[in-house]
């Protein structure tokens, strides 16, 4: 099932309180080492789960705050999804505090909460102040809006009014890349007896699932998945979002270390050079030069690398150039992701940006089509435009017309262009002929999310029902304009992704079962009964349900009936067994066969029932068109 999975992580300075705050918020300890415990600081990453009001689950990454151990807080921060930015009211913004945000910027992180710690130590005044200082310092920035709560781990009070904006948050945030290839940069390695190596991490794209083969990078080994869990469950598979430990089959913990990264076998190309969009930062102390030693911080791995500075002289504190990073280890990327850089010593936090060619070749610095052809890769040019006018159209179901009016122009080659992203599971084609058309996968998984939370919502409220049908969801998610073919494309797509599940006219989610209690169990069975008994002088609804105290608990049951197809509705206050529908439909054929037509006597008296249900029957075979009405006969349609 499709859903949305959310990492929150925390960041600030050493001892203002962030492991304490996760601890009043969950419950739980994040420092479990030795050392931890006894210095009071984090060393290395916490991690742990928080079950929200609305019911979701979300990760938490306690990254440490001390100076000495930023490598570990990046290697934790740059998977999250919301931050929060712990202050503690008796310091307010210190040095770690300013250093964390700049890193938050530099990957990209668009949402964040401030909390400010420890709000029982200080008076109003104070607090007045830190929240003033608070304002000045991220004006212009992602947490120029962002809520600022005032909380005391140790009393509890203001973590109410936190908890309900972390789970506002929450729905917000980005959903992560399902569909796309597994990614996980491992940032623990161990072994547990009767199991053998486990790795453990954030999977920042695609998912797994047990028994699929992995590879290693950059070593390049080949392992298989022995077993995976989730939040200290086990599970048969985890995606993008979630943090999970994976147990890998033939793999000694010798052989895996923090900074690699499991994927999908053959999928990755490790790389000694990478091409850079660098900027950096207005707190550095002096200009980059080239060819400086600094140390790279990507996923969850530290490298020793130079910056080939490849337009510019030197880099003053502020500017943004494009750089060749030349590493000492093998680095396993991909375009578009983000990175840190700190000067190799002492260690401060310089820059950073986003990789634009993750397999670069050796560059000349100031060579001017090498730039360009940079300067075309970071705007996302060919494909990358192509797709993101997909992206951009997909509400509008485009065909190839749409495409290339948008584009402005007469894109070459646009049919194989379109096979090589759709073969790349960036978008999906549903045929229509020369109608086909084309939609962005971020599309079709934001529909998913849709009709998951309306499903979800449904099936909760109503526990006895299949699903919504087709048609209510199709116009709440994809709209009255999309085509009746392609809307069952779409839906036959998502069934065979087991997204979701279609019992006849209704749609449910793939785990969804009615099941019933023992009371509903009786009611089910004294209403066929009662059916089967009527045959064809069928009971009322309301001759059965004044029969009963619990109503509402028979109405369920009723319309469950209905739903599974058991009862067939004739008209409003009239239903029949399905097995007496069907013999009733037969007769009616039979009958207008052999005479040409029937009069409503005569089906009464072939039923030997009422007129009232006759009139009925007559009715509703006119309204399915299988009869219709010559003066007072029946005829075939």
């Amino acid at each position: 099932m499709y859903m949305k999975h959310i990492i929150i992580g925390t960041a600030g300075h050493i001892d203002h309180g962030k492991t304490t705050l996760i601890k009043a918020l969950t419950g739980r300890e994040t420092d479990t080492l030795r050392e931890e415990k006894e210095r009071g600081i984090s060393i290395n990453l916490g991690f742990t789960f928080f079950d929200l009001p609305s019911g979701k689950r979300a990760g938490i990454i306690d990254v440490p705050g001390h100076e000495k151990f930023i490598k570990n807080m990046l290697a934790g921060i740059s998977s999250i999804d919301i931050v929060i930015l712990v202050i503690a009211a008796d310091e307010g913004i210190m040095p770690q505090t300013r250093e964390h945000f700049e890193i938050l910027q530099l990957l990209d992180v668009k949402k964040g909460i401030v909390v400010i710690t420890k709000s029982d130590l200080v008076d109003e005044e104070w607090l007045s102040m830190v929240k003033e200082d608070i304002k000045n310092e991220f004006k212009g920035t992602f947490l120029e809006n962002a809520p600022i709560h005032s909380v005391s781990s140790k009393t509890g009070v203001g973590l109410d009014d936190l908890i309900g904006d972390i789970d506002k948050f929450t729905e917000e945030a980005e959903a992560k890349d399902v569909q796309g290839h597994f990614r996980l940069p491992v940032d623990r390695v161990f072994t547990i007896s009767g199991f053998g190596t486990i790795v453990t991490g954030t999977v920042i794209s695609g998912s797994i699932k047990e028994g699929e083969i992995i590879e290693i990078y950059p070593t390049k080994l080949v392992s298989k998945v022995r077993g995976i869990q989730v939040h200290d469950q086990s599970v048969k598979a985890a995606e993008a979002g979630q943090r999970c430990a994976i147990n890998i089959a033939n793999v000694k913990v010798s052989d895996v270390k923090r900074g690699d990264v499991i994927s999908v076998e053959n999928l990755m190309e490790p790389s000694l050079m990478v091409d850079c969009k660098l900027y950096y930062l207005k707190s550095a102390l002096k200009p980059l030069e080239n060819r400086q030693r600094v140390r790279l911080y990507h996923g969850t791995s530290e490298i020793i690398c130079r910056v080939v500075i490849l337009n510019k002289d030197q880099v003053e504190p502020g500017e943004e150039a494009y750089v060749q990073l030349r590493l000492e280890k093998p680095l396993t990327a991909q375009r578009n992701d983000r990175y840190v850089i700190r000067s190799y010593s002492p260690m401060n936090t310089i820059g950073g940006g986003s990789i634009i060619e993750p397999l670069a070749k050796k560059a000349k610095r100031f060579d001017q089509q090498y730039i360009e052809e940079l300067k075309i890769k970071e705007s996302g040019k060919a494909e990358s435009i192509l797709e993101n006018t997909i992206k951009n159209l997909s509400k509008e179901y485009p065909r190839i017309t749409d495409i290339l009016k948008s584009l402005g122009k007469n894109e070459e080659n646009i049919e194989e262009k379109l096979e090589k992203l759709i073969s790349e599971n960036k978008i999906v084609k549903f045929d229509r002929g020369d109608k086909a058309i084309y939609v962005h996968r971020c599309f079709i998984n934001k529909k998913i999310a849709e009709i998951v939370n309306i499903l979800d919502k449904y099936h909760k409220e109503n526990p006895l029902k299949w699903g919504i049908s087709k048609e209510e969801i199709k116009n709440k998610v994809f709209g009255k304009s999309l085509n009746q073919k392609t809307y069952g494309q779409i839906m036959d797509l998502l069934v065979s992704e087991k997204l979701l599940l279609i019992h006849g006219n209704f749609i449910s989610l793939p785990d969804f079962s009615i099941t019933y209690t023992k009371e509903q169990k009786l009611i089910r069975e004294h209403i066929i009964k009662s059916f089967k008994a009527g045959k064809f002088s069928p009971p009322k609804y309301n001759e059965l349900e004044t029969k009963e105290k619990d109503t509402k608990n028979f109405r369920m049951v009723f319309d469950s009936i209905v739903d599974e197809g058991i009862l067939v509705k004739v008209s409003e206050d009239c239903f029949f067994l399905l097995e007496d529908y069907r013999k009733v439909k037969e007769l009616v054929i039979n009958i207008i066969t052999n005479n040409g037509s029937m009069t409503l006597a005569e089906l009464r008296d072939e039923l030997n029932t009422s007129r009232k249900y006759a009139e009925a029957l007559a009715g509703h075979f006119d309204s399915i068109k299988l009869t219709k009405r010559l003066g007072d006969k029946r005829v075939l349609c």
